[in-house]
């Protein structure tokens, strides 16, 4: 794309669910730094980035701590990683089209960038920031809620799950093994996609798991391969 008109602007509004009052915050979270390197005079996405950011960080927390009202914080620290990491959030953008609309310089463009996960999760946590300058902490807390609750609440039967993709880390690291790999796979139409996760230990599959997120479909990975690993160590 070599430029956004103002209808596309009004388009991408529409798609990221937020009324601006000023357009151009938009437009800003929209403009990565490699569309910067070729045109200059545009101001990137990285400081409306750095904004989103903590107040992502911030709402997730809070909807963590009244959600799991009894839980330690242990429990609130791995669900907020379970939903505020790159490929959530990458997913988050993909799933609203939000690639379609960023301002990118022609090799990043060429290279795919419209589908890169860090530039995707950047551009989504550059919304938020936008989102928060343009109508304050409030709309910017409900966005955000509405954003991510069904994936909070997606995450919270796994939590057990996501512990153990933590300890199958710790383990590699304790015993000298490189750090595990997911690869996953999805199948299947947008509304019943099934992914199928494997995870390799120094390049040898250590286990597999299936669910209907790619989240779900690691964690049951991670934890029947630290289980397989647990029981080759003692063997």
């Amino acid at each position: 794309m070599s430029d956004i008109a103002h209808e596309q602007l009004l388009q991408c509004a529409s798609i990221v669910g937020h009324n601006f009052s000023n357009i151009e915050f938009l437009r800003a979270a929209l403009v990565h730094r490699s569309w910067h390197a070729e045109h200059g005079g545009e101001v990137t996405n990285e400081r409306l980035e750095f904004l989103g950011d903590a107040v992502l960080g911030w709402v997730v927390a809070d909807l963590a701590y009244h959600r799991l009202a009894q839980d330690p914080e242990g429990r609130l620290t791995d669900l907020r990683r379970s939903v505020v990491n790159m490929n959530a959030l990458a997913d988050l953008a993909r799933s609203m089209g939000i690639g379609e609309f960023l301002l990118l310089g022609r090799g990043e463009d060429a290279a795919g960038g419209r589908d890169k996960s860090s530039i995707l999760a950047d551009a989504f946590e550059a919304i938020i920031g936008a989102v928060y300058l343009d109508a304050g902490y409030s709309a910017a807390f409900h966005y955000v809620q509405s954003h991510l609750a069904q994936s909070i609440e997606e995450a919270i039967p796994h939590l057990d799950s996501f512990d153990t993709k933590t300890r199958l880390q710790e383990l590699c690291a304790r015993t000298s093994r490189q750090a595990p790999v997911y690869d996953v796979a999805g199948d299947g139409p947008d509304h019943e996609r099934i992914f199928t996760a494997r995870v390799l230990v120094n390049q040898r599959e250590w286990g597999s798991g299936v669910g209907r997120t790619k989240k779900a479909a690691e964690q049951l990975a991670a934890a029947a391969a630290f289980d397989a690993l647990v029981a080759y160590d003692n063997a």
